[in-house]
């Protein structure tokens, strides 16, 4: 595995392309999208879909995120992405992607250049989340929604893929569940990324050869 790694030679075709052969691997390896116990989540998943915002800033590719705010009944004072359920009105996941980013930070969706997807995550609060990567302009005007979202802020690709930056914790589940293995990010810009945040990260991480799993 890599200690150090460089987006500045990554092209937007190359993530692009990058990004359609981890989905399709991951596709014919039937890829796990949970790795809850069974019995934990009985329910079938709620549908949902967020999107992995990156930009160039500096010759650089960085990862916008979001913290939710702490009155939000699921995921509160979260880092995460823009993103949320899925509507009936909802065509595919890129739509509700879009929409949720729209609506949440003012992110127009025509300002967003859709470059690929990752394998779907079921998150502890039972939504099964579909990860779309799309490129912004930048800088940006944002408009929260100050209800959902109390910030938003940048982390370099070159920093997420640093493997000193990220570790595994063990997180206590109900009893007789086994305590959960789960990421953790170093705190960047006083902000604490883990959980299924920083999970798709790592997908992302993954899929564009910037980590070895």
């Amino acid at each position: 595995m890599k200690d150090e790694i460089s987006t500045e030679n990554l092209t937007r075709d190359e993530i692009s392309r990058r990004l359609a052969e981890a989905l399709n691997t991951a596709s014919r390896l039937a890829h796990p999208t949970s790795h809850f116990p069974p019995g934990l989540l009985p329910d079938p998943p709620r549908q949902a879909a967020v999107l992995i915002p990156l930009l160039n800033q500096s010759h650089h590719w960085h990862v916008l995120f979001t913290r939710r705010t702490s009155t939000l009944p699921e995921h509160s004072d979260q880092v995460a992405f823009p993103g949320g359920r899925s509507d009936p009105e909802d065509i595919n996941p890129e739509m509700t992607a879009l929409r949720e980013a729209q609506e949440e930070i003012g992110l127009q969706p025509s300002d967003v250049t859709i470059l690929g997807q990752l394998y779907e995550r079921r998150t502890i609060s039972n939504y099964c989340v579909r990860p779309m990567v799309g490129v912004i302009p930048w800088p940006y005007t944002f408009k929260l929604a100050r209800h959902e979202v109390s910030r938003v802020f940048t982390i370099p690709l070159d920093w997420l893929g640093n493997l000193d930056n990220h570790e595994i914790r063990m997180r206590e589940l109900p009893q007789p569940y086994s305590p959960l293995p789960v990421i953790f990010f170093k705190p960047y810009s006083g902000e604490l990324l883990w959980g299924v945040s920083a999970q798709i990260t790592l997908d992302l991480l993954f899929a564009l050869r910037l980590l070895n799993q």
